[in-house]
């Protein structure tokens, strides 16, 4: 499944401290990864959303399809309506070179940036598959979204990113009423 995203602009816009795209050292998915939910994800396969006159709210720049918020609303819009709970999933293992490394590292305290790199590449996929689930229902938002991340035979972590697809739409500001009369009104009198 192939999938256009806007061109990669600053979002949210710079701030001090704030570093745009992947987390530093990140070399991209490893050989022989696809994008995407594995085979019988979903019953029946994944298919294409079918097109839809669902507006387009993720911001320009966003690495997701659609707009992802942990927050339960969303100001300045209103869900119109709820498809229910969404998810993605990846289960991670470093190889035998990283953890040796990592193992020494930890001997002297601090960051280890191999689990540091394979943590935010889990959550970023996660987050990609709950995204493609939710495009799939015809939603155009997540709100409310988590992580969940566990150990799996202390080998391996799991990474879960879940939350509820909605559509929503912008709220159209009241317009102000003009306070002076017509020149008509002014007229009749």
């Amino acid at each position: 499944m192939t999938q256009n995203f806007p061109p990669n602009q600053p979002y949210p816009p710079q701030q001090p401290g704030y570093q745009q795209g992947p987390p530093p050292g990140y070399q991209g998915p490893p050989p022989g990864y696809q994008q995407g939910p594995p085979p019988g994800y979903q019953q029946g396969g994944y298919q294409q959303p079918a097109p839809s006159n669902v507006p387009h709210v993720a911001p320009q720049g966003s690495p997701y399809p659609v707009l992802v918020s942990t927050m339960n609303d969303l100001p300045g819009y209103t869900a119109e309506k709820v498809f229910g709970e969404v998810f993605g999933l990846t289960v991670r293992s470093r190889d035998f070179g990283s953890n040796f490394t990592a193992s020494f590292r930890s001997l002297g305290g601090g960051e280890v940036p191999e689990y540091t790199q394979m943590l935010a590449e889990s959550r970023h996929v996660a987050v990609l598959r709950m995204c493609q689930m939710a495009q799939q229902m015809g939603a155009n938002a997540i709100l409310a979204m988590r992580f969940d991340c566990n150990e799996i035979a202390n080998t391996m972590s799991e990474v879960a990113a879940y939350g509820t697809a909605v559509v929503v739409q912008k709220v159209e500001p009241p317009r102000v009423q003009d306070s002076k009369p017509d020149e008509d009104d002014a007229n009749d009198s």
